[in-house]
């Protein structure tokens, strides 16, 4: 027998035959050539590259820890027939997927290559997906989708749009099980545009991503509409009007990194607690900076990230949905080493009312955080619902209920601080005691009412002031009864709806000994299929 070499191991020969050296040579050979023509032809690369977009692989290795990733299915092929398809039949079939790790723990990952058959979806590629899907599942891990697609494969017909189906229906499977994030890096028409729909959290980049469910030819065709398509379905579009992006970039480096900050603050499962970090001494931290950040004025604009900076560890925190619906702000941070999600009203917009979109977009924010065992703090600075026909005609009864919901389902430690002001069924609907808050906080010169004391003297004091020889002087007089009676934070503390009237400069270590005391909280939900939520 010839050998290719002898190894002394604890005395004995281990004899290896030169064949299978070679045929491991070859398969080595065989995988990096695989790997190379994977990425696609060198025109292909450059034409990507051109528009500022990178390869699936180069993707990869910007979102996953270095030499973390294990890929799957490298060698798979679709296996479709005429129509030019059977033609071309490259490996990996336009999706890189597999497993890797970010800042040591584990996801499930696929990237569409749009260098081969531009990142369209066939059989072959929607099993690799699914596949990868199934496997995040299994093992109670988050799935990152890099989308870079064309759509469904005409070729392939019903296959493809199979396929899409498999995908969607494994997401809802996993809704609230595992994080799901979507990163659009590149076109995503048609079906495809309902991946990242259905995703928890959705990111774009601008000049590069598009979603939309018909392209411009087909809207010019139908309606005579002319419009490109970035601004049919551009990143600023579904960033601040449509609200289907939770986050909008400029490049795809920063674009991956927030990724990644993402991911290090989400549990990996709904039966794992977020990741914490050392405790920093909150539970004593006083910080004067808060009397200053809020005016006394209850008209006067500030701006709530100032306040969330102030509370949150080291001032870092992720704001979600930045640019659509911006009256109401919902973002992550770390107070005393522990991730919570935090909703407040932007008094720099609308007054920081509550109107549609705002109801949705914190609805959304509180049942994810409600889902992954995120803790949540509301600070609340609100005037009221947006009146007007438009609100009324559009539905914000049903919209609004929707937050309201999230709340009342939530079973997650939540406390709720009012800032400055809060009327009327707004009060309500922010986490208020009586839909289920655990501990309601107020600085001492914030207002509670069903609404401000103007309004509540007019409608009250109508017939009184009608009839008055000096009805302003009557009205202050009024003001000032009403305020000290009913407006004032211990009014309602009093009656168990406040559980303290704090001094701001001790908000964050209030709300960090709250946590604390709330953190081994657990609620059983009543037994059903599931709710009817106001959609």
């Amino acid at each position: 027998m010839t050998t290719s070499g002898i190894d002394q191991v604890n005395g004995h020969s281990d004899f290896r035959p030169e064949l299978p050296i070679r045929t491991m040579d070859l398969l080595r050979e065989r995988n990096d050539d695989l790997r190379d023509r994977a990425v696609s032809n060198a025109e292909a690369v450059r034409r990507q590259r051109s528009l500022g977009k990178r390869t699936a692989r180069e993707r990869l290795e910007m979102l996953l820890d270095k030499d973390s990733f294990t890929e799957i299915e490298l060698y798979r092929r679709h296996q479709a027939h005429g129509l030019k398809v059977s033609e071309h039949r490259p490996h990996t079939d336009g999706v890189v997927a597999g497993s890797g790790t970010i800042e040591g723990r584990r996801v499930f990952v696929y990237a569409q290559d749009f260098t081969i058959f531009g990142g369209s979806l066939g059989q072959a590629h929607a099993a690799k997906i699914h596949k990868v899907m199934d496997m995040a599942i299994d093992t109670g891990s988050p799935v990152i989708a890099l989308n870079d697609s064309g759509g469904a494969r005409i070729q392939e017909g019903v296959m493809a749009l199979d396929g899409y189906g498999g995908i969607f229906r494994r997401q809802v499977a996993a809704s609230g099980v595992i994080p799901q994030i979507a990163v659009v890096l590149g076109p995503s028409a048609g079906g495809a545009a309902y991946s990242p729909a259905l995703a928890d959290f959705t990111f774009m980049v601008r000049g590069t991503a598009q979603m939309y469910l018909t392209g411009p030819d087909v809207v010019q065709a139908v309606s005579g509409e002319k419009v490109t398509h970035d601004e049919l379905g551009g990143a600023s579009v579904h960033g601040e009007l449509s609200g289907v992006a939770s986050f909008v970039h400029d490049d795809e480096e920063s674009c991956l990194e927030d990724v990644r900050y993402l991911v290090s603050m989400l549990p990996s499962n709904n039966l794992e607690s977020p990741p914490a970090h050392e405790p920093v001494g909150a539970v004593d931290d006083v910080r004067p900076e808060f009397a200053s950040i809020v005016p006394v004025e209850p008209n006067k604009p500030y701006d709530m990230r100032t306040l969330i900076a102030e509370l949150v560890d080291d001032g870092e925190f992720l704001e979600v949905h930045e640019g659509w619906a911006r009256n109401v702000v919902v973002a992550f941070g770390r107070i005393d080493g522990a991730v919570v999600g935090m909703v407040g009203n932007q008094p720099m917009v609308f007054a920081g009312v509550l109107d549609i979109e705002a109801s949705q977009k914190a609805a959304r924010f509180v049942r994810f955080c409600d889902a992954f065992g995120i803790p949540l703090v509301s600070l609340v600075d609100v005037p009221g619902f947006l009146p007007g026909t438009a609100q009324e005609h559009a539905g914000v009864i049903r919209h609004g209920a929707k937050l309201l919901y999230a709340y009342c389902e939530a079973t997650v430690p939540r406390i709720q601080v009012i800032v400055r002001k809060a009327y009327g069924g707004a009060y309500i609907v922010m986490d208020s005691r009586s839909i289920g808050t655990d501990l309601s906080l107020a600085w001492p010169t914030n207002e509670i009412a069903v609404m401000g004391a103007e309004g509540a003297v007019n409608v009250i004091f109508r017939k009184e002031l009608a009839a008055s020889a000096d009805p302003d002087a009557l009205r202050a007089e009024l003001l000032a009864e009403y305020s000290e009676q009913l407006v004032h934070p211990y009014y309602a503390a009093e009656r168990g709806l406040v559980d303290d009237v704090i001094d701001p400069s001790h908000t964050r270590s209030a709300v960090a000994r709250g946590l604390a005391m709330l953190r081994d909280k657990r609620r059983p939900t009543p037994a059903r299929k599931h709710g009817n939520v106001p959609l």
